[in-house]
């Protein structure tokens, strides 16, 4: 069994996870044309990382994926990214983040988590226990709504999260 962890992300790792976002976007089967369109939007910069909460998944030694919140309020946050590596997706490391990433949220006094959710991702937010709000344009896409969804926080998130398989 391989173990994964979770550490914070460093500012230097940015390009490597802004390869790592399209990466995991391009598994869903988008045309490069789309891509092409939301590499802004997936870009991570150094500063993003500074600025919330930026958490690694690591197995092997490799980063496995990465989740990125950033501050809206005193008691809310953007969950702004979550990618695994496309080889990864399945084994439990997007949970991980998200339990990681939520532990530290409350431990911080954050209560609400929320996303504009990629289409194919909803099912995972869902599975996690975030509940539909409504929808938002895409950053990237004209004319593309986006599902928008909400995590209440509590303190049950003040442990640690387990190991993902």
């Amino acid at each position: 069994m391989r173990r994964t962890f979770v550490r914070a992300a460093q500012p230097d790792e940015a390009a490597a996870l802004s390869a790592l976002a399209l990466r995991s976007k391009a598994h869903w089967g988008y045309r490069p044309a789309f891509m092409a369109m939301c590499v802004a939007e997936l870009t991570v910069t150094p500063e993003l990382i500074d600025e919330g909460l930026a958490l690694v998944a690591e197995r092997s030694g490799r980063i496995a994926g990465f989740i990125v919140c950033t501050p809206v309020d005193a008691a809310s946050v953007e969950l702004d990214m979550i990618f695994v590596e496309p080889e990864a997706i399945g084994q439990g490391i997007g949970r991980l983040l998200v339990d990681a990433a939520f532990a530290g949220l409350a431990r911080r006094g954050v209560r609400r988590v929320e996303v504009a959710s990629d289409p194919h991702a909803e099912p995972f937010y869902r599975s996690c226990g975030f509940e539909p709000v409504g929808t938002v344009p895409s950053g990237s896409i004209p004319g593309r709504f986006l599902p928008r969804l909400c995590f209440a926080l509590d303190e049950r998130y003040c442990v640690a999260p387990k190991e993902a398989r």
